[in-house]
């Protein structure tokens, strides 16, 4: 058992742009728990809107982050398939296993999974030295994937529930995602990695364009994309697929219109504005519309698996530079702004932590 602190450093959500560095007690670690050494925590779309965008959305005095990799620091006396020294990331919570859908193999939709955004009590990230975990959520990063890489487990997760949500990846079809941000960028390089080469990426920031061009995708500016005039009408260049995963009102009504007819949308990111969807462009067209919420019952082993493949340019989907605890607020600004477009990984330090 190795040596731990009393203490660790931790970024304390208090309000908009607002997070302080405070030490905090060590998780106490239950007899069926682990505690883990963070290695690295991304930056979520969750995280942005509780510390740039939405008033009253995060909860003073809470640690966020959990999209988090590290090596196992201490194991509970029950635990016998992890020890010391174990690279693992956080996986998703378990559900009931007992109700319709659990039993259908679509754990996202369980009856006893609570309120969304609903306060978890005691819960506390990663955006610290240390995070506890019940061992039974815990999965190991495979041969060859490093620690900075394998924390992107949780958001590609999404980004592979979103493309399940639309039937499966299929190289005969032709996709437009609009957002180009992390589940936007992930979702093109999943595509990508299954053989899909007909990609369209709707973007508005440069850096963000340039990067799902780097991934193999065709890049537009949102304007750019056309708008029919009646609702029976179809743009010239339509799509099979369209992945909404930016979130935004007028990413959701234009990504309709570029649908063929019998097409797909799935909504996979999410936004506080509701899109004016257009019934009649439905109805004329035998639209489907559906959501992608959080994970396939697997999605957690294949994108841990798809991390270790080899099929996906791991680097280019993660910015260079790491960014320590007491930079965290001006990152998700910079995301926000669209400065940054790859996946930011925070590691539990303070100061100059760049590697």
């Amino acid at each position: 058992m190795a040596q731990i602190p009393p203490s660790m450093t931790a970024a304390v959500f208090q309000g908009i742009r607002d997070v302080s560095i405070e030490e905090r007690p060590v998780p106490s670690v239950g007899p069926d728990d682990v505690l883990i050494e963070v290695s690295h925590c991304g930056i979520c779309g969750s995280d942005l809107h509780f510390i740039v965008h939405w008033p009253g959305a995060g909860k003073p005095g809470s640690i966020e982050g959990h999209e988090f990799s590290g090596t196992i620091a201490a194991v509970g006396e029950n635990v016998t398939e992890w020890a010391v020294g174990d690279a693992v990331v956080g996986g998703p919570t378990p559900r009931c296993g007992r109700c319709e859908y659990c039993l259908a193999d679509r754990p996202s939709l369980c009856t006893d999974r609570g309120r969304v955004g609903a306060d978890d009590g005691d819960w506390s990230g990663a955006f610290a030295t240390y995070k506890q975990l019940p061992a039974e959520q815990v999965l190991r990063i495979p041969e060859g994937v490093s620690l900075k890489h394998a924390a992107l487990v949780e958001p590609l997760a999404v980004a592979l529930h979103g493309i399940t949500r639309s039937g499966g990846a299929d190289p005969a079809k032709r996709y437009l995602v609009t957002g180009g941000g992390p589940i936007g960028f992930l979702s093109v390089a999943a595509l990508r990695a299954a053989g899909v080469t007909d990609i369209v990426v709707s973007e508005p920031h440069d850096a963000r364009r340039a990067l799902c061009a780097r991934l193999g995708a065709s890049v537009v500016s949102p304007e750019s994309l056309p708008q029919p005039m009646m609702p029976h009408d179809i743009v010239d260049e339509p799509f099979d697929i369209v992945l909404e995963c930016s979130g935004q009102r007028a990413a959701m009504e234009a990504g309709l219109a570029q649908l063929k007819r019998g097409g797909l949308m799935v909504f996979v990111g999410a936004g506080i504005k509701a899109p004016r969807i257009d019934p009649n462009r439905v109805l004329l067209n035998e639209l489907t519309i559906t959501g992608a919420f959080i994970y396939d019952h697997d999605g957690f082993p294949k994108a841990l698996e798809l991390l270790a493949s080899g099929a996906m340019p791991l680097d280019v989907l993660v910015e260079a530079d790491d960014v320590p605890l007491d930079g965290l607020v001006d990152a998700c600004v910079a995301l926000n702004d669209g400065a940054l477009a790859a996946k930011v990984m925070v590691v539990p330090r303070v100061g100059n932590a760049a590697t």
